[in-house]
């Protein structure tokens, strides 16, 4: 057993934005669960949230990503 974890350490220019803290980080300070990144500038992590919600509609709306079988049956009668 380690007794010790061991830290990824975080690159200069590489910036996340941390789910738990609600702020940028620069290098991987948090847990990867915590975190939406690298960004390539603190600007761009700034608007994770936002960039993550409008991917979220794009998907949503993309017409090959649906979920549900086509003619409306199950999916044993497709």
């Amino acid at each position: 057993m380690a007794l010790f974890k061991k830290r990824t350490a975080g690159k200069p220019g590489e910036w996340y934005y941390c789910l738990e803290h609600k702020k940028i980080e620069e290098g991987p300070d948090c847990p990867g669960k915590d975190r939406f990144g690298p960004y390539a500038s603190p600007d761009e992590a700034r608007h994770a949230m936002e960039t993550a919600a409008e991917r979220n509609l794009q998907w949503e709306n993309d017409p090959r990503w649906h979920d549900a079988p086509s003619g409306g049956g199950t999916a044993e009668e497709d």
